[in-house]
């Protein structure tokens, strides 16, 4: 199977544009999308075919890859006529955005109308782990149909399967949950050690190996010392993640309080303080801006 698949590859930002790279890269035969043209014509270089709209993309696919901004807009997408049409019974739809968990199986269930299959795998690992391969991809799903796809999924990262149709959005949630917390606890963290005058950079060193080290703290430890918010993961999107993974903690009657805390200060700084197109380690600066301080 492997790279004999024909893929396409719908949405090509900041995350979806080294994605279908590493599947040409791979040898898999790409058609790529994307609503603003532009970006995607770059991939044209790697071998990819880009198509002027999402129903020539998928016309010929094996394994439809969606890696749009949000629920809303995948179903827009996904509601296409002409790609509903052009659709082929047998093809795996491969949901690698973070939507809802009923957003999923809402999506599974439209498109098994037409005969195609569902898998939800959202990623973890921001823009680096997008360019390095190594995504951590969580996927729910049929186990065929997981391990029809998993080739695919294994050139972009590490796919495990976590359960039915809907699991790996709930997995991403849990991500994100740990992810905008960790920030918080990194940001003021790094805060303190600036303001007792130690060397933010030589704990960071110092901590490697030890319970508190994580990626956060080593690479937006770094980004926050350096007030470097170019965005890796959007503010915006950690937002719509923590307000997703809370509405999913009400629905089993769940309250999350650390969670509630750290939605509410992304809310802030996405909303009071222009900080949507920031990166998510910018939660540093309401940090700031709640103790008075200003980012220098």
């Amino acid at each position: 199977m492997s790279n004999h698949q024909k893929i396409a590859v719908l949405g090509t930002g900041l995350m979806g544009a080294p994605m279908a790279r590493n599947l040409c890269q791979a040898g898999f035969s790409t058609r790529v999308w994307n609503r603003t043209a532009a970006k995607a014509m770059a991939l044209s270089a790697f071998g990819a075919v880009v198509a002027e709209h999402a129903a020539a993309a998928v016309a010929e696919a094996d394994i439809v890859i969606s890696m749009l901004s949000d629920g809303p807009t995948g179903v827009l997408v996904q509601s296409d006529p002409a790609l509903r049409a052009a659709v082929r019974p047998g093809t795996v739809w491969v949901e690698m955005g973070s939507i809802k968990p009923e957003e999923a199986r809402a999506a599974a269930e439209d498109l098994a109308q037409l005969g195609v299959s569902y898998v939800d795998a959202p990623v973890s690992g921001g823009t680096k782990g997008a360019e390095e391969a190594s995504l951590a991809i969580m996927a729910g799903g049929a186990p065929e149909d997981f391990e029809t796809v998993a080739p695919a999924l294994s050139a972009m990262g590490r796919p495990v399967h976590v359960g039915p149709i809907g699991a790996g959005q709930l997995a991403k949630l849990a991500n994100q949950a740990i992810v905008g917390i960790t920030i918080g606890a990194v940001a003021e963290a790094m805060l303190m050690l600036q303001k007792g005058g130690a060397d933010p950079a030589a704990v960071r060193a110092a901590l490697k190996g030890g319970f508190a080290d994580s990626t956060i703290l080593q690479l937006h430890g770094a980004r926050m010392t350096t007030m470097d918010f170019t965005p890796g993961g959007l503010c915006t999107l950690q937002l719509k993640d923590l307000n997703n993974a809370l509405a999913e903690a009400e629905s089993f009657g769940l309250r999350l309080p650390s969670l509630q805390n750290t939605r509410d200060r992304f809310d802030h700084l996405v909303h009071e303080m222009d900080g949507a197109g920031l990166d998510h380690a910018a939660l540093y600066l309401e940090l700031l801006a709640r103790n008075g301080l200003a980012a220098e």
